[in-house]
C-alpha cells in the first residue's frame, strides 16, 4: 500500500545535513532532499546574518535551476515548498564555517573552553509554484564551562565537529555537561529552528 502524504502541498529540503533532515521530520514533515553544490567560499558578506542569508539564497537558486533543468518544475505541478538553510558560527566577532582540519577544529573547541560563541542560522522559504520567498534569521548565544582536552580529541577522533559550522556541536553527550548556557533554542544551533521554519511555511502557503 503507498503512503498517502497527508500535506496538501510537497516540500522539499535543500540541505543533506542529518540534523536538519531530523528537526524536519521532528515538526511533522514529510519531505524530499534534493541538494545542490555550491562553492561557499565564494560568498563573502561582512555580517554573519546577510553571510547566512546570501548562502541560503544561493543554495535556493542552484536548487532552482537544477530542477528547471530536469523539467520538474511544471505550471500545473502541485504547490511546492522549498526550504533552504544556513549557519555560521560567530566567535569574538568572526565568523566560523567548518573547520578545514583537525588542527582547526582543535583549535575552536580550545576557544570556546571557559568562553562564549553563537550561532546565526537562516531559513530562507521559497514557494515554487507563485515565486513568494522570504528569508530570515535566528541567533543563538552559547556558553560554555570548560571543556577538558580529552573531550575535544575524543570528538575530534570522533569526526562530527569536522563537519558542522565552526567545529560546534552541543547536543553531544561528551559535550553536554561542558555547555553551561544556551540563551535560544537547540535546534538553531543545529541548523534549522522549528518556530522560524514554522512561521516561514506558513507565509509561503
Amino acid at each position: 500500500m503507498e503512503a498517502t502524504s497527508t500535506s496538501p502541498f510537497k516540500i522539499i529540503l535543500g540541505s543533506s545535513s542529518v540534523a536538519r533532515r531530523k528537526i524536519l521530520a521532528e515538526m511533522g514533515y514529510e519531505f524530499e532532499i534534493i541538494t545542490a553544490d555550491i562553492d561557499e567560499k565564494c560568498i563573502r558578506k561582512e555580517k554573519p546574518e546577510e553571510l547566512v542569508m546570501a548562502l541560503a539564497e544561493a543554495k535556493a537558486d542552484a536548487i532552482i535551476a537544477k530542477l528547471q533543468a530536469e523539467n520538474i518544475l511544471e505550471k500545473d505541478a502541485e504547490l511546492t515548498i522549498l526550504i533552504a538553510a544556513d549557519t555560521v558560527v560567530v566567535y569574538e566577532g568572526a565568523v566560523r564555517e567548518k573547520p578545514s582540519s583537525e588542527e582547526e577544529a582543535r583549535h575552536f573547541m580550545k576557544g570556546y573552553s571557559g568562553g562564549h560563541a553563537a550561532t546565526v542560522s537562516s531559513v530562507l522559504v521559497t514557494n515554487l509554484k507563485t515565486g513568494f520567498r522570504k528569508v530570515e534569521c535566528d541567533r543563538v548565544e552559547i556558553y560554555f564551562h570548560e571543556i577538558p582536552d580529552e573531550v575535544i580529541e575524543k570528538l575530534i577522533e570522533e569526526g562530527l565537529v569536522l563537519r558542522v559550522a565552526g567545529g560546534l556541536i552541543i547536543e553531544h553527550p561528551l559535550i553536554l555537561p561542558c555547555v553551561k548556557e544556551v540563551v535560544g533554542t537547540t535546534d538553531s544551533v543545529m541548523g534549522l529552528p522549528k518556530a522560524l521554519t514554522e512561521k516561514l511555511v506558513k507565509e509561503a502557503l
